[in-house]
């Protein structure tokens, strides 16, 4: 078998895995359409590929998905190098994506915190502030959640060891979570 095949066999045995997300993934969407309706924002963070899962999904939300509508608010807390590097300089990494929470977060706000692992000390501290101001907190991890699956209203663990399966059922749950806001409101 190729490589291209092998992978491909990969992501459709994940994705059928996956299915059984279905009705948690309904209910992250509802939670994201439910704050966008009532004038909340979604505020997304990430490290590395998810953090660019962090920006594509902030852009089709504020941007649009599939259909002409207004415009709604989300931010990609991963874009601002100036917020970065002095809050990484001035407190530690660990508070980069914290701080920003703290800053932008309002109660009723989304707050989607993209880790595979699950673990990430930076994305987990940005949970607790979350938290602390009243956000809805979304989860998008891999296999059994880390220590996120534990501190999410919905975390959506994809069942897969390996990083590229479980990024790419991460920008393919995003994807649904944005029609489902995009498509009711």
């Amino acid at each position: 078998m190729s490589i291209v095949e092998a992978r491909m066999q990969e992501h459709e045995q994940v994705l059928e895995a996956t299915r059984a997300l279905a009705p948690a993934i309904q209910e992250a969407g509802d939670i994201i359409r439910r704050a966008l309706e009532g004038g909340h924002k979604v505020l997304f963070c990430g490290n590395g590929g998810s953090a660019a899962d962090a920006q594509h999904l902030a852009a089709e939300i504020v941007g649009r998905f599939q259909k002409e509508r207004p415009a709604f608010p989300a931010i990609a807390l991963t874009v601002d190098t100036s917020i970065l590097t002095a809050v990484a300089n001035d407190y530690g990494y660990e508070t980069v994506f914290k701080r920003q929470v703290e800053g932008l977060g309002q109660e009723g706000d989304v707050f989607v915190g993209i880790s595979t692992s699950g673990n990430s000390a930076n994305v987990i501290n940005a949970i607790g502030a979350a938290r602390g101001k009243g956000l809805h907190v979304i989860g998008l991890t891999g296999i059994g959640g880390g220590k996120m699956a534990k501190l999410c209203d919905v975390c959506l663990a994809i069942p897969s060891k390996t990083t590229a399966r479980t990024q790419e059922m991460h920008i393919m749950i995003g994807h649904i979570l944005c029609e489902i806001a995009e498509e009711y409101m």
